[in-house]
Order: C-alpha cells, then structure tokens, then sequence
C-alpha cells in the first residue's frame, strides 16, 4: 500500500464525512471502514465517486463490496 494512495483514501473519508477525521489517523488499515466509523450507503458512494475521480480509475458498484478496508481499496486501487 503506497503512502498516497492511503492519503487519498482518508482524505476522500474526511470529506465526506468531517465530522470522522480525527479518528482517521489511527484507524487500523485492515479494519472495515464501513462498520468501524459507521458510515452508510450513501457515504460509501460519495467515497468510492470521490476516489474514481481523483485517480481517474472506473470503480464499478460490483466492486465496492470487496472495497472494505484501507488495504484493499488502496491495492485495489494500485
């Protein structure tokens, strides 16, 4: 996992969710993100939307329920 693309992820969280970034710096990368900092549907969309066009990767829906922790959206980014 590139120290950017984790950056990015948390930075993308944080945006979408502000009110979340003082837990980010120590949230376990293998954690579920989504149970973890209770985030909904609609959150995990804004994340993943604000990750594809940051990179400029397609991530299909398809694709989200294996997209759980920072480690695997970052290698599934890389």
């Amino acid at each position: 996992m590139t120290e950017e693309l984790d950056a990015l992820v948390r930075r993308a969280i944080a945006e979408v969710a502000p009110e979340l970034a003082p837990e980010l710096d120590d949230l376990d990368p293998n954690v579920d993100l989504w149970r973890e900092l209770e985030l909904d549907s609609m959150d995990h969309l804004s994340v993943m939307t604000r990750l594809s066009e940051a990179t400029g990767r397609d991530i299909p829906e398809r694709d989200y329920p294996k997209l759980r922790s920072l480690n695997a959206i970052c290698e599934y980014l890389a």
